[in-house]
């Protein structure tokens, strides 16, 4: 009698599921994202983010429209600095780790607008001021540009130095000023 030889049922694959973004929103801060100047007049605004690259679509939203009221240029320097700091949170942190989430906060005065991204730390072992490579901006480097460009695009820029809980802010003047934007030669 032949042998009977058991084949064992393929393990389905698990798929992956689409969410839309707008569901990782909270209700009441909606406007937050809208792109829109429908708050012109707000002082601050604050949101917790997972710490999930696949969210940066909601940060450069929440970015955009905390500059909503600028000109085009500020608008996405603004946008583009900030998105750095989110995503030096989910590489460079505890943050980027699974539950790991971040927060960006938006303080608005007179004269521009100071981010600060506080990230969950904890990769690295001492506290230590960050620092730009010092070869951030050319153009052939693999990594380290964000920092690089923090610095030579902010009006300022700094950190706590913290190693647990670090916080790295930058602030940009609404008139671009100390700022290398309108320096900055583009190829």
């Amino acid at each position: 009698m032949p042998e009977t030889v058991l084949v064992p049922a393929p393990v389905p694959v698990q798929g992956e599921a689409t969410v839309p973004l707008a569901s990782f929103i909270r209700p009441f801060q909606r406007h937050y994202f809208s792109g829109r100047p429908e708050r012109p007049n707000y002082r601050a605004r604050s949101y917790d983010f997972a710490g999930v690259p696949a969210l940066m679509p909601l940060v450069r939203a929440f970015l955009d429209t905390c500059a909503a009221d600028r000109t085009a240029d500020y608008r996405y320097l603004f946008t583009l600095l900030g998105s750095e700091l989110a995503n030096n949170a989910i590489r460079h942190s505890l943050s980027g780790r699974p539950g790991g989430t971040y927060t960006l906060r938006v303080r608005r005065n007179k004269e521009g607008l100071r981010l600060t991204c506080c990230d969950r730390g904890g990769l690295r072992t001492r506290d230590a001021r960050l620092s730009p490579a010092s070869n951030g901006l050319d153009p052939g480097v693999e990594s380290g540009r964000g920092l690089a460009m923090v610095d030579a695009c902010a009006t300022d820029w700094g950190d706590n130095g913290n190693a647990e809980y670090r916080t790295v802010w930058l602030y940009l003047a609404y008139d671009l000023t100390r700022s290398g934007w309108s320096t900055v030669a583009l190829d």
